[in-house]
């Protein structure tokens, strides 16, 4: 089975407010990206940082979900990726916290895979979650921090996977992306 990371550190200075605990149809973002990932992974981390306490309160009943604090989350989205990679021991996905309506299809896609890195696309475009080997953990830990998972993804052998699911593109950054999603959805 693989383990799932969950990034969830940021400022959301876009949305001026922690987006993660934003509520759609009763329960907030985070517990929508957990509740997606978890029939298909042994193990979640959240990385944390800007709204650690209020995040980790709120998931701290959860057993299959851990809360790890990236205290250098001001450095950017990287250091919260390698800060969930260093806690892994077997292949992971890898899925923006404000991106938390992927479809169970998607998922299992990404699974059945074969490359060391796979990555859902829609209509041909790129998007999240990403599905990387064990044995890439390694490699990846020893990426400069300047980088990011973009750049670490295109130099490695990845494989494109063509889904039916838009939400791999849905990225909810400000309050009107997530008024939006919710409206498009059909969720309150």
């Amino acid at each position: 089975m693989a383990q799932g990371i969950i990034l969830a550190a940021g400022y959301a200075s876009r949305a001026k407010t922690n987006k993660m605990l934003l509520m759609a149809n009763g329960k907030p973002l985070i517990e929508h990206a957990i509740d997606g990932m978890q029939p298909y992974v042994s193990h979640i981390f959240v990385v944390t940082g800007h709204y650690h306490h209020e995040i980790s309160e709120f998931l701290e009943e959860k057993p299959f979900v851990t809360c790890i604090e990236n205290k250098d989350y001001p450095s950017g989205m990287f250091s919260s990726v390698k800060k969930g990679v260093e806690a892994v021991s077997e292949d992971f996905f890898v899925l923006p916290g404000d991106c938390p309506f992927i479809g169970p299809g998607t998922y299992e896609l990404l699974l059945k895979g074969h490359k060391p890195i796979r990555i859902p696309s829609y209509q041909g475009r790129k998007g999240h979650p990403l599905f990387i080997l064990i044995s890439l953990k390694g490699k990846l830990l020893k990426e400069v921090n300047e980088s990011n998972l973009r750049v670490f993804r295109d130099r490695q052998d990845a494989e494109v996977i063509e889904t039916n699911d838009p939400e791999i593109l849905t990225d909810i950054d400000t309050i009107e992306n997530f008024v939006y999603t919710i409206d498009r959805l059909g969720k309150e």
